[in-house]
């Protein structure tokens, strides 16, 4: 569990991709690994996603993949049984959160008010998914929510593009951003892979301009 997220956190952008053919997943996968970023989220939103992370983990066994929007057991299941290492959700669903936990399974739950925090709090997570991240607020609803979470960390997803995610990299708040403007459908549909290597080395470069996330 500590391996996936050391090396979540050293990355810090975490590519939220969302298949409709799993004929897509290699060059997909290989154009965000030739931008910089080894990682993918392959959400549940589309019937492609299990078959999708199954192609990406055996092609690229060294890459950090997780299953996102998950809100069964019965996706956690089939996710794992794919080869995914980490789940997100959308909100704190509880059983599928426990399931995870009693599993020893990474899970980051989105979480977007305190209520839903401090139930994570209470199952011994310091990682939270904060979604949708720009509509509820951005960095000042996150720094606002740090204030009495402090030891909490969040991963952001929603609205965040190339404008914003510097804000986001400078904060030592911040545990990963997730995002899906690098891997957008009309880029994948239209096969425009080498605009998806630019566009995950151009968030690789705004990560590392903004320094060591010291919030200067």
């Amino acid at each position: 569990m500590n391996e996936i997220i050391n090396a979540l956190e050293k990355l810090r952008i975490l590519p939220v991709i969302a298949l409709d053919d799993s004929k897509d997943a290699i060059p997909v996968m290989q154009a965000l690994i030739d931008g910089g970023l080894p990682c993918a989220e392959i959400t549940f939103r589309t019937d492609a996603a299990e078959d999708s992370i199954r192609i990406i983990g055996r092609e690229f066994p060294n890459v950090v993949l997780g299953a996102g929007t998950v809100m069964t057991i019965e996706q956690v299941e089939k996710a794992l049984e794919a080869g995914a290492s980490f789940i997100v959700t959308p909100g704190l669903n509880e059983p599928v959160v426990d399931y995870c936990i009693s599993r020893d399974v990474t899970v980051f739950p989105g979480c977007m008010d305190t209520y839903a925090i401090e139930k994570a709090i209470a199952r011994g997570l310091e990682i939270v998914k904060f979604f949708p991240a720009e509509p509820m607020g951005g960095m000042k609803m996150i720094n606002a929510l740090a204030g009495p979470y402090n030891k909490l960390k969040f991963m952001p997803t929603g609205g965040i593009n190339p404008s914003n995610l510097s804000e986001y990299m400078k904060s030592d708040k911040i545990f990963s951003v997730g995002g899906s403007w690098m891997v957008k459908k009309a880029l994948i549909n239209e096969r425009r892979f080498d605009e998806i290597s630019s566009l995950a080395h151009e968030a690789v470069e705004i990560r590392d301009k903004a320094g060591d996330h010291d919030g200067k």
